[in-house]
């Protein structure tokens, strides 16, 4: 770590979009809701008072409530506070949606200032709240040198991680957040970040087309045991593209096969696994509904992308116009 890394003047603009680490007991209901502005997430982290660290409220959401527009809206805000010089940004946010966010706003974002996203499994009001020491953290990753230039970065208990490779993973649990394909990029040991690997950029995404925020509509449909595929049925004219949460490395029975077939001559249809760790396969299996043939047939594979971040990859790219015979070859940056 250079010098300037343990710098304690580097300025750092902390983004409040609400979620579990901003809330308390409400008067009303039997449950915690987005309370705590920004200001008040940053005044309850010891350590933070030597740093010059300045909060917004951008938004007061639970992360399930977050939308594909707000989030083309703070990277509006990311790149403005980037080219006013601030030297790392912090986005706090509910965990729900958390790992989605973080990539959708890896594809927009093409600042040089550090992103990070954190957020926290308790609430502030709870024994052990985890919100503090993660804002501390982020906040810590955020003045590092060597955070630059390589993406969105998520960071919750000690661990950075790589927004394009993050998952929740439990739905309780304090370590909720890991790696499963790769592992942390790095931690954060005695208050500073230490990255074990660098990490390239991916192509940027324009912004959407037309009025801020307009998004495609693009939908998930899961494999599962003995399904119909009754949810395939009517899809034209409703949504933009698909993305297919196929079985193992890309299979779907049988049956689907008709039906994907004609829906991937009328839009994308995007082939990912429904397990979220692993590629997609190319020419391992030939039977009916097998990853080779459903290529064949026009799909295309999602690489090592799980289905809800190669949603949103589609999502970023049908918003801005990205031609179709193009489609096929943003997915390749996650082969």
């Amino acid at each position: 770590m250079s010098s300037a890394d343990r710098d304690p003047h580097r300025s750092v603009l902390v983004l409040a979009l609400g979620g579990t680490i901003a809330m308390t007991p409400t008067a009303s209901a039997s449950g915690v809701a987005p309370t705590l502005t920004g200001s008040d997430l940053v005044a309850a982290v010891p350590g933070l008072q030597d740093t010059a660290v300045t909060a917004e409220d951008f938004r007061k959401l639970p992360g399930a409530s977050l939308t594909t527009s707000d989030i083309v809206d703070l990277v509006g805000r990311l790149e403005q506070a980037d080219r006013e010089g601030v030297d790392g940004i912090v986005v706090t946010q509910g965990t729900d949606t958390l790992e989605e966010t973080a990539f959708l706003t890896d594809l927009y974002y093409r600042g040089s200032a550090p992103v990070v996203f954190t957020g926290a499994m308790r609430s502030a009001a709870s024994a052990g709240a985890d919100g503090p020491a993660n804002l501390l953290a982020a906040v810590q990753t955020a003045t590092c040198a060597t955070a630059r230039e390589q993406g969105v970065l998520v960071v919750l208990g000690d661990e950075i991680h790589a927004a394009r490779h993050v998952r929740k993973m439990h739905t309780t649990s304090p370590a909720a957040f890991g790696s499963p394909a790769t592992g942390p990029l790095g931690r954060l040991v005695e208050g500073r970040a230490r990255l074990q690997r660098a990490l390239k950029r991916t192509g940027a995404v324009p912004l959407p087309l037309g009025a801020p925020g307009t998004p495609a509509e693009v939908e998930v449909v899961t494999a599962s045991l003995g399904s119909s595929g009754i949810l395939l049925e009517g899809l034209e004219g409703k949504v933009s593209g698909l993305v297919v949460a196929a079985f193992g490395a890309g299979h779907v029975p049988r049956t689907w096969v008709p039906r994907l077939e004609a829906l991937a001559a009328a839009m994308p249809v995007v082939l990912a696994s429904r397990i979220g760790t692993g590629p997609v396969l190319t020419s391992t299996y030939a039977f009916p509904g097998s990853e080779s043939d459903l290529l064949a047939r026009g799909l295309v594979s999602a690489g090592t992308l799980d289905p809800y971040k190669a949603r949103l990859l589609l999502v970023a790219h049908l918003a801005a116009g990205t031609p179709r015979s193009e489609i096929a070859k943003v997915f390749l940056d996650y082969s």
